[in-house]
């Protein structure tokens, strides 16, 4: 069974950093594109950023392009979200998700395997 566990979150100011980690087993994680997606109370779950399953191609939600960075470690089977010059819209319940292909997807129904998320709160 593929268990993913999320950690990492937690408070941050408005323009700060935080680095979310995502630790994967029970796959074969290197075969598959991963995902991050996030989602904040009253809204829908929505996607952040995609990687597909050596790290070569990666895909960024508009509002984050730029700042944040989703990279992976085939060899210890962990990915990552850099988080950088957060603002407060930011804030919600991230998390990761193994694709269903190599190749990443926008939409959550690409992902068949997810964590239980980890809370990033971004607030003076």
């Amino acid at each position: 069974q593929v268990q993913l566990v999320e950690s990492g979150g937690g408070l941050a100011q408005p323009g700060g950093s935080l680095r979310l980690s995502c630790a994967v087993s029970g796959g074969l994680f290197g075969a598959y594109a991963m995902g991050w997606f996030r989602q904040a109370p009253g809204k829908e779950r929505e996607f952040v950023a995609g990687l597909d399953w050596i790290g070569s191609g990666t895909a960024y939600a508009t509002s984050v392009k730029g700042r944040f960075t989703i990279s992976r470690d085939n060899a210890k089977n962990m990915l990552y979200l850099q988080m950088e010059r957060l603002k407060p819209e930011a804030t919600a319940l991230y998390y990761c998700a193994k694709g269903r292909e190599r190749w990443y997807n926008y939409r959550s129904a690409g992902y068949d395997y997810w964590g239980q998320g980890t809370q990033v709160t971004v607030s003076l």
